[in-house]
């Protein structure tokens, strides 16, 4: 009997991704460790030591390895996380800011310059609103715990003002305490949770603006993809194709599940309906795996990650993925 690879896989426990975690889906010829872990985490272990076989990647922190052709990962078309940023935006109240051109000027916290979540915040200020990222100072630091820094080096241009916060000051605290104007994250800080006064999203109504995006540009931004080791890749040429089909099954399985107007899926009222209403505005496969469909999107990011500074080149975005994967036969 043929004996199967035993491989770590390292992602957050996601509807898409649990039918994978918990055994129900397995991918073929491979016997797999489950480690269930933050994003955050998953990135620094993986890009500081590489330890997982199979891993959620950050898209820029990919893209920058790939411009640099220092990646020990290659990635597979298939989106762990998606979402729209216009949401991501928190302000102060107090300092003029009404519009996105108000933040022109203004320092701006960011846990990092390179995550791809602030990435897709500039770019669409840049094509949205016409706010260069040299028209803003920006101070990066923890989001609640002080002192982080660049998960990877980079080197900006000259005319991009940004600056470290104190060793013993967070983002959150930065913006409560008004030292800083405004905050650029992925996650929302403990300052607009705990409702603290002068503090909100710069985009109240921010799912009827992302809708309108979509509409104008198609985009669904893409935050993170997965990786496999890119010695295993090598040795094993099935492996990239049997990992892309087990993620591709969980997520089926995940949708499927959405869909049960019998038994809720998930802890809401409306699921059923609120995932008609996405159906109707994105379509059948609203989160979508695979090359093709998502070139158009993965494109408009290198080009962002490249005219930011943080690739010395345009990237393809073939380049990210396995040549293997980039056309998987269809049913």
């Amino acid at each position: 009997m043929t004996s199967k690879l035993s491989l770590s896989l390292a992602c957050a426990n996601y509807d898409r991704t649990r039918a994978l975690l918990d055994g129900r889906v397995q991918i073929e010829g491979c016997e797999i460790t489950p480690i269930i872990i933050d994003p955050e985490e998953t990135f620094h272990r993986v890009f500081k030591s590489q330890e997982f076989d199979i891993c959620e990647m950050s898209l820029s922190s990919h893209t920058s390895n790939i411009a640099k052709d220092n990646a020990h990962y290659v990635a597979i078309p298939v989106f762990l996380s998606r979402a729209f940023r216009h949401s991501g935006i928190y302000i102060r109240t107090d300092r003029g800011i009404k519009k996105p051109a108000d933040l022109i000027g203004k320092k701006i916290g960011i846990p990092e310059y390179q995550i791809t979540a602030n990435v897709w915040i500039r770019g669409l200020l840049l094509d949205e609103y016409g706010i260069s990222p040299n028209q803003i100072l920006w101070r990066r630091g923890g989001l609640e715990e002080p002192g982080r820094q660049e998960r990877t080096p980079i080197e900006l241009a000259s005319d991009i003002d940004i600056q470290q916060l104190p060793s013993d000051l967070s983002l959150s605290e930065a913006l409560l305490s008004g030292q800083i104007d405004a905050i650029f994250s992925a996650k929302a800080p403990s300052c607009f949770l705990n409702e603290s006064p002068f503090i909100s999203r710069l985009f109240q109504d921010f799912k009827s603006i992302e809708k309108s995006y979509y509409l104008k540009t198609k985009i669904f931004p893409i935050m993170h993809v997965v990786g496999i080791r890119k010695s295993l890749a090598e040795k094993h040429p099935w492996l990239c194709t049997s990992v892309f089909k087990g993620f591709l099954e969980s997520k089926q399985l995940a949708i499927k599940d959405l869909g049960q107007i019998g038994h809720f899926s998930v802890s809401l009222p409306w699921a059923v309906a609120e995932l008609q209403e996405t159906i109707s505005l994105f379509g059948k496969d609203f989160w979508s795996y695979g090359y093709e469909p998502n070139q158009s999107v993965l494109d408009t990011f290198t080009n962002y990650h490249h005219r930011q500074g943080l690739s010395k080149r345009v990237v393809n975005s073939k380049e990210l993925f396995a040549a293997s994967t980039l056309d998987i036969a269809k049913n």
